[in-house]
This record gives structure tokens, C-alpha cells and sequence, in this order.
């Protein structure tokens, strides 16, 4: 084989090869893009928790998880002897808040139901945890 011959061959393998450099890369940066939109859509919602009584401020929340309870480890302290030191968990999953009981002493009620397995929460629901009662509003970003 003549030495022409040889090296359009080789250029021509080198440009296959760049080409494939260049597809798996943008392949690979698609990939990333649909996956940052994915993440930007999963975003957790604003959760506010407004005291209807007891005495503590609004909070507001953008966490997967808060924790309702009198320890001051607590997301959500409050303090007020009714209310046990873990006393009720907001958790974000599946696009959605979830209210559960943590085994607290004097219950936890969502809309005077007595909550005893995870319930969804939505946007004006009333949360009961002993004598203090908190309104939630859900704020989409």
C-alpha cells in the first residue's frame, strides 16, 4: 500500500473517532440536562406551620422532614407540656406532605381526626398536637 493511501486511512479512523468523542459527549450532556430538570422539578415545596394557639411564631420550612415536638432538637420546638418531646413528623415523599404520629402520648389529629397511620396533608389542613393546634399552608416554588 502506498504511503497516500495509509494516511487518508488513518485520518479517516481519527475523524471516526472524534466523532464518536463528540456524540458520546453530547450524550452525556443531554443526559445531565434532563437530569437537572428532573431534580428542579422535584423540589420540595414550602411548608409554613401558622400556631392557631399556643404560643410560638410562624415557621416555615423546605426540608424533606420536620419534626413537631417540645425537644429543642426538634425542627418545629414548641414548648408546651401537652406536646411530647417527639411528638409528630411532616415528611415530604412522593410529591407529597405526609403527617405521622410519632407514639405521642396525647395523639396527634389532623382535622380532629386522630392520625394513626402516615396521612397526606394539604394546603389548610389543621394539625392538633395536644392542646396546641397549627394551620399548614404548602407554598409551591
Amino acid at each position: 500500500m502506498s504511503g497516500i493511501a495509509v494516511l487518508v486511512i488513518r485520518a479517516i479512523v481519527s475523524l471516526a473517532l472524534y466523532a464518536f468523542l463528540a456524540t458520546a459527549l453530547y450524550v452525556l450532556w443531554q443526559d445531565l440536562q434532563m437530569q437537572s430538570d428532573l431534580v428542579k422539578a422535584a423540589q420540595i415545596p414550602l411548608l409554613t406551620i401558622t400556631p392557631i394557639t399556643g404560643d410560638f411564631n410562624l415557621m416555615e420550612f423546605n426540608t424533606p422532614e420536620v419534626v413537631i415536638g417540645r425537644d429543642p432538637l426538634c425542627n418545629c420546638c414548641i414548648q408546651d407540656e401537652t406536646i411530647s418531646s417527639r411528638h409528630a413528623r411532616l415528611g415530604y415523599h412522593h410529591n407529597q406532605w405526609w403527617l405521622e404520629d410519632m407514639n405521642s402520648t396525647n395523639g396527634t389529629f389532623l382535622n380532629d381526626d386522630r392520625v394513626f397511620t402516615p396521612t397526606v396533608v394539604i394546603t389548610g389542613d389543621e394539625i392538633r398536637c395536644g392542646q396546641v393546634v397549627v394551620k399548614i399552608i404548602i407554598t409551591s416554588k
